[in-house]
């Protein structure tokens, strides 16, 4: 009987003590009062107890001067961001002499095609016929082939030769006449006495525009000439930031605006107002990319020009034009020639095979030479246009 009330005994205490730390542990868990936000998350349901401290994507939290900070954490010196690396860009004489070799590479397809066909043993009107359609398809144009024809078949009847070294001086002459070394192609980059010059780059979507005035600002660093860059393509999504890119690379300071679609012709004037009081060089200004069939677009881009000469002369008005495009190019450049003055071409993607005679037919039609050309994605893939170099190029 004593047995069994000692054990009764025991087990009531052993209950009493399991049933206390029970109930310590419930209080400890309660989340003290005041520690949930007063404001609730739009996705909690009424009556939850859940409390979402730092949700991704929601506002930040407001800093809590409760959370104490360790002694060893408040010497630590707050990381700089490291200052971006600017780069040299490559000399002008350096890059030419490479996208010549490359030039040659990539599109002496046409001139082998000639040589061949003028260097056969017989020279017959199927002959003539294949000459021509070669020409045609390198888009050289239809009335720049019928003279170049014209004048190789009186040239060989004369001599009478079939001698490779003979026919390839005959061709390469007949060729440097059309493309017209005696044009100006020089760039009016040159500083006022008290303004700088101004270049504006226009040209529709698609023909790598942007990219073409980061990589002119290249050529003019290497000049060692001071540039600005204008971000006047507000219609572009990211295009400003992606000329600021351009500029950030080789130290060049970007004017654009923060609002998307902004006006055009503003960004510009700033971008030239800018350049006056910083005395620089040259300032370029990129334009909005836009086809060359909206007549409003078209008149924007006349709007920046009238705009910019409020302040300044604009020096040189570039269109930019895909090689590879032919005869559509041709188009574009008569439209946008009516708008704006344009005086010169640059021509880029240069390296599609047997297209290179699309520089003949651009400069007949405009009467504009082409000033410089880009034959591939790198940044120092820019460079002046050699009339004589062109053509050895394609004969070599």
């Amino acid at each position: 009987m004593n047995e069994t009330l000692s054990i009764v005994i025991y087990v009531v205490i052993g209950l009493a003590v399991i049933g206390s730390l029970a109930a310590l542990l419930v209080r400890t868990r309660r989340t003290p009062k005041g520690m949930y936000p007063a404001t609730r998350d739009a996705d909690d349901q009424p009556g939850g107890s859940t409390a979402v401290l730092d949700r991704p994507g929601t506002a930040e939290a407001e800093p809590d001067s409760s959370v104490i900070v360790p002694d060893d954490l408040r010497d630590l010196e707050e990381a700089e961001t490291p200052a971006p690396v600017v780069e040299t860009p490559e000399p002008v004489q350096g890059r030419l002499a490479r996208l010549r070799a490359r030039l040659a590479k990539s599109n002496n397809a046409l001139g082998k095609a000639l040589l061949t066909l003028l260097s056969s043993d017989k020279i017959d009107e199927d002959v003539w016929d294949e000459i021509e359609e070669t020409l045609l398809l390198a888009d050289l144009g239809t009335e720049p082939t019928m003279e170049l024809v014209d004048a190789l078949r009186e040239r060989v009847k004369i001599s009478g030769s079939r001698d490779p070294e003979e026919v390839h001086a005959m061709l390469r002459e007949e060729l440097v006449k059309l493309v017209d070394p005696s044009m100006d192609r020089s760039l009016a980059v040159d500083r006022h006495a008290d303004k700088p010059a101004v270049v504006m780059v226009v040209g529709v979507n698609g023909v790598g525009k942007t990219t073409t005035v980061g990589k002119l600002a290249r050529v003019l660093v290497a000049e060692d000439k001071d540039v600005l860059l204008g971000a006047a393509d507000t219609f572009r999504a990211a295009a400003a930031e992606q000329l600021a890119t351009w500029g950030q690379r080789v130290g060049v300071p970007t004017v654009r605006s923060d609002v998307d679609g902004a006006d055009p012709a503003s960004v510009a004037f700033e971008a030239v107002k800018a350049g006056i009081d910083g005395e620089v060089d040259t300032v370029l200004i990129d334009t909005a990319g836009r086809l060359q069939n909206k007549v409003g677009l078209m008149d924007e881009l006349g709007k920046v020009k009238r705009v910019i000469e409020k302040q300044a002369e604009v020096d040189e008005v570039l269109l930019v034009l895909d090689a590879t495009t032919g005869q559509n190019g041709l188009t574009q450049a008569k439209v946008f020639a009516e708008v704006v003055n344009i005086t010169g071409i640059v021509l880029t993607k240069l390296d599609g095979t047997a297209k290179g005679g699309i520089v003949v037919a651009i400069q007949r039609t405009l009467g504009v030479p082409v000033k410089l050309v880009g034959l591939g994605e790198g940044p120092d893939d820019l460079a002046p246009f050699d009339a004589e170099a062109f053509v050895d190029a394609l004969l070599s």
